[in-house]
């Protein structure tokens, strides 16, 4: 086969790929417009009769689905912020810092990659019970404010600025906080981006953690109630659909916003990998 036939078939198998991923998003966009039982007839419709926007106006009216997504948003913002210091701070030092046990300690870290979040949920909810912060934004916040995999990436990319970089600052008399604020930390933008976009999403998108520590209806992330939701009104797939595309938005939206960062720092991750 032919260079060009084989880069035809590659980019006709990634055209169907990509349709066949989208397919499902495209629907729960439909089925939120449909009326209500509409989504659930044999065969299911894929475009909706008589669109309607009556389920996006009941989640807005009678539930009180904006103070959940303002709760969410606070949660990811904030989380997302101090992660992106605490997580830049500690990738450098291990990259560049030099230190007693230092690569034993990163190694020791390393293992905590493999064990399962859920491993450490109840120790976790033991702490955060006893620092008087359960039912509270804030006992949610904790488990997302440093990130071993968070450090793994940006430890992996600070390897790559020169130590001549450093160790002329240094000369020069700047502290080594200077030097992280001004030469290391827009040096690491690229993957500060990266990280970015993967800690808004694991923190808006989280559901487990939140379900736990919080039991006052007020304080429920969007998941959580959307999941509240789905106890209250089962039958009603259309009204569950709308809630899902109000909650892909805010992601869709930072993605698009940065995603040619987010691109770059991740195949810049991946060659210096």
């Amino acid at each position: 086969m032919s260079r060009r036939a084989s880069g035809l078939w590659l980019h006709a198998a990634l055209i169907a790929l990509a349709v066949l991923t989208l397919v499902p998003m495209a629907w729960m966009v439909a089925a939120s417009f449909m009326k209500p039982g509409e989504a659930n007839t044999m065969p299911p419709p894929m475009l909706p009769a008589a669109p309607t926007s009556e389920h996006y106006v009941a989640l807005f009216t009678r539930l009180d689905l904006l103070r959940n997504m303002l709760n969410s948003l606070l949660i990811a913002v904030v989380t997302t912020g101090v992660s992106l210091v605490l997580n830049a701070m500690a990738g450098y030092a291990f990259a560049k810092l030099r230190f007693g046990g230092r690569d034993r300690l990163f190694g020791l870290l390393l293992i905590g990659l493999v064990v399962p979040a859920q491993v450490g949920m109840l120790p976790l909810f033991l702490m955060v019970q006893k620092m008087g912060l359960v039912n509270t934004p804030a006992g949610v916040m904790i488990p997302g404010l440093a990130s071993i995999f968070g450090i793994f990436m940006i430890r992996q990319y600070a390897l790559g600025i020169p130590d001549e970089l450093l160790d002329a600052a240094r000369v020069d008399g700047a502290s080594e906080l200077h030097i992280f604020r001004s030469i290391v930390f827009p040096l690491l933008r690229p993957i500060l981006v990266t990280w970015t976009v993967f800690s808004f999403m694991a923190q808006w998108n989280d559901f487990m953690w939140p379900l736990i520590v919080l039991s006052d209806e007020r304080k429920f992330t969007l998941p959580v109630a959307l999941a509240s939701l789905m106890g209250e009104h089962v039958q009603d797939t259309e009204l569950m659909m709308a809630g899902s595309v109000i909650t892909v938005i805010p992601v869709l939206v930072l993605f698009l916003v940065l995603q040619r960062s987010y691109i770059r720092g991740v195949m810049m991750g991946s060659l210096k990998g």
